[in-house]
């Protein structure tokens, strides 16, 4: 079988799977199985009467499909609303569909017909929150509606409005009750699996290899997304080669990227940087490795809390960021820059509703790693910004505080800080953070390692190169000046047409005014403030034996 032949079976058999699924018979609507709390929850509030609801989601088939469910379960009608179509009865072909009074497209029609309807029905109106905005153009529509909610208290009929959006008016604000409706959870991942494996499954072209870690692993990684965007990604997986298994999370993680650029306020960092990439380090590197399973199942039965994060403090090009950028494919989660500068703007309330909307998007693709690159740069005077910016920076730094105290979703921080000093004390205590970690200048270990790692990176033979002498040589260096002069070294080998060697990093390294001698002072009042108040991220005395120390007569 070709490959166009096999895209356009899967293509095939997902459509015909999605229509049996939309007129399925009551008989199977009602061995559904175990419902969401929000699917639950609108359960209660139908047969409590409960005349209009408003349900925010982008799920329109969802809540259909809990709809209909429910619906046939309470004996009761389900019809539909579209702007397009006016309402029909769900299931039904939209262009048979006959309305039942009249035109009802019309939004005032559409109501009226709820009202003229005698038997028990459940309505659901599609993106009706256009007209439910405070407008003056909806005068007439939410006046209506509130006609309609009076009147349906005393009937066995409700109307469920869906909506990406809440926009209700004030005038509505005590008629209608709002619904979250969450994204899915992982059993309606692993139901979503099931049917895709089971549309494919005889298909010998297609090879599923998937045991119990590698599933849960997948349906972890589509966590955040819709049940579209999940089939979608599935399908996609089996078109691009042929199979599904533990390999295609980054396939997953790509219709998450699609989700971030489309928001604007994050950026997606599409990282290759290996943990085996990242030297020295150990405390750090153990602490993480702990807790690369955390986000599991099994984790969760045992008791444990989703990490919260950590505060990378330390020497300017020390690898903090490297750091951040290591641990999304160390725990195999997306990475996401969370660049506080682009959320200030120039209209009053606007800085602090973007910090909301992308904390609120960084959510929505949980479980996810949040990086806050240079936190003290960002936050630097938030404390007096009164006089500055009229408070917007206090005002933002409020708002992170509280999401960082009360964050519940499995969303875990890195932050990266230079200078302790522009950083307010609020973020430091625990609770907020898990830890905070203190990264030196690189010891006479790691900066081997530094080398070699490098030198490696360039496809050099490692035996080439004398490391003890290049390590020797750059004490006080930190990680990127060290990387630096080894590409500088290879600009002078290639415009002399050599080889590279260790002379040439020596002389590279000797031209280099390291940053330990023109910021000696900072460096060692960081080193001070870290004593006793942050975690060293290496084992072991990691303080330069040169390092100025305070000379005391006794």
């Amino acid at each position: 079988m070709s490959e166009e032949q096999l895209k356009s079976e899967i293509k095939n058999k997902v459509a015909t799977k999605k229509i049996k699924q939309t007129v399925s018979s009551p008989e199977k609507s009602k061995k559904l199985p175990r419902t969401s709390e929000a699917q639950q929850e609108l359960d209660v509030l139908i047969r409590a009467r409960y005349p209009i609801i408003y349900v925010v989601t982008w799920e329109e088939e969802r809540v259909e499909r809990a709809l209909r469910h429910i619906a046939t379960s309470r004996e009761k009608k389900l019809f539909t609303w579209t702007i397009t179509q006016g309402i029909i009865k769900s299931g039904a072909e939209p262009q048979k569909s006959k309305s039942g009074c009249g035109n009802t497209s019309d939004p005032l029609a559409a109501l009226d017909d709820v009202i003229h309807q005698v038997e028990p029905a459940i309505y659901l109106f599609k993106d009706f929150h256009r007209f439910t905005v405070d407008e003056r153009a909806n005068l007439s529509v939410i006046r209506r509606l509130r006609d309609v909610a009076y009147h349906l208290r005393d009937t066995y009929k409700t109307i469920v409005i869906t909506s990406p959006l809440m926009q209700i008016a004030p005038e509505l604000s005590k008629d209608i009750t709002l619904l979250e409706f969450g994204l899915p959870e992982t059993n309606e991942f692993n139901q979503l699996l099931d049917r895709i494996i089971d549309d494919v499954k005889e298909n010998p072209k297609v090879s599923i290899n998937l045991d119990g870690l590698s599933r849960e692993k997948i349906v972890r990684a589509a966590r955040g997304l819709t049940l579209k965007e999940a089939e979608n990604v599935f399908a996609k997986t089996l078109v691009t080669d042929g199979k599904i298994d533990a390999d295609d999370i980054n396939i997953v993680f790509s219709e998450k990227e699609q989700i971030i650029k489309k928001s604007g306020l994050l950026e997606y960092c599409d990282t290759k940087e290996k943990f085996n990439n990242v030297a020295g380090l150990e405390n750090l590197k153990s602490w993480l490795n702990k807790r690369a399973i955390a986000f599991t199942d099994k984790a969760k039965k045992f008791g444990l809390p989703s990490p919260r994060g950590v505060l990378l403090l330390g020497v300017q090009g020390c690898g903090k960021s490297l750091c951040a950028k290591s641990v999304s494919q160390l725990w195999r989660l997306p990475l996401l820059r969370f660049d506080l500068g682009r959320m200030f703007s120039s209209l009053v309330g606007s800085s602090e509703e973007n910090v909301r909307q992308a904390i609120q998007i960084a959510e929505s693709v949980a479980p996810v790693i949040l990086w806050i690159d240079e936190i003290d740069k960002a936050l630097a005077g938030s404390t007096d910004s009164a006089g500055s910016d009229g408070g917007t920076s206090a005002r933002v730094f409020g708002t992170l505080l509280t999401w960082l105290s009360e964050k519940t979703s499995s969303v875990f921080v890195i932050a990266t800080a230079n200078d302790i000093s522009n950083l307010p004390p609020e973020l430091l205590r625990k609770g907020r953070l898990d830890e905070i970690f203190f990264i030196d200048l690189p010891n006479m270990s790691e900066r081997r390692d530094i080398f070699k790692i490098h030198i490696t990176k360039r496809g050099r033979e490692i035996k080439q190169f004398d490391l003890d002498k290049l390590a020797e040589a750059t004490e006080g260096f930190n990680g990127a000046e060290i990387e630096e002069s080894v590409v500088s070294a290879l600009f002078d080998a290639f415009s002399n047409q050599s080889n590279l060697s260790t002379e040439h990093i020596i002389q590279a390294i000797s031209e280099t005014v390291p940053l330990s001698k023109t910021m000696s002072e900072e460096i060692n009042g960081l080193r001070t403030w870290a004593s006793g108040r942050a975690r060293p991220a290496t084992r072991g005395n990691t303080q330069n034996k040169n390092e100025s120390r305070r000379k005391i007569e006794f």
